[in-house]
């Protein structure tokens, strides 16, 4: 029971977590960046992070099981409110800039939860990798829409 109960708060973390890009959305701003051709449809994105966030949570609970609270767990909350940050910098603030440094942050984040969990359990660093990769993506989508426009930062 409590390991069900453990599950579903990781996955309530990660909805909060969510509900960032659910307040921080693509606007007219957003719209009128010059970007990228090979920058994803938008209704790409909410699948792409419902797949992922669900593999977060399945990861740090299962980290949780077998270590408990920790510093992989610290690193892993960590990355939770960096990802939580990245929608309000972007498209709250309109400041490609501020979010490509906070995304480089995050990267790193994510990065440390996987090195620190790879010891405790190999199958929760791997449920991160995806996350690793889409936020790799993100950051060069980041980086090209910020340098294509300058005047947005």
């Amino acid at each position: 029971m409590t390991s069900t109960l453990a599950l579903l708060g990781f996955f309530a973390a990660c909805f909060l977590v969510a509900c960032s890009g659910a307040v921080f959305r693509p606007d007219a701003w957003y719209e009128g960046l010059a970007k990228p051709r090979w920058n994803p449809p938008n209704w790409l994105f909410a699948p792409a992070w419902t797949v992922l966030y669900i593999l977060i949570a399945i990861a740090g609970w299962l980290v949780w099981r077998e270590a408990g609270f920790g510093l992989p767990l610290l690193v892993y909350a960590v990355q939770l409110v960096l990802n939580a940050g990245w929608s309000g910098l972007f498209f709250g603030m309109k400041r490609p800039d501020l979010a490509f440094a906070e995304l480089v942050l995050l990267w790193l984040s994510i990065l440390g939860c996987i090195l620190l969990f790879a010891p405790i359990s190999a199958t929760a660093a791997w449920l991160m990798v995806p996350y690793l990769a889409w936020v790799s993506f993100a950051g060069a989508l980041n980086f090209a829409i910020w340098q294509r426009n300058p005047r947005a930062a």
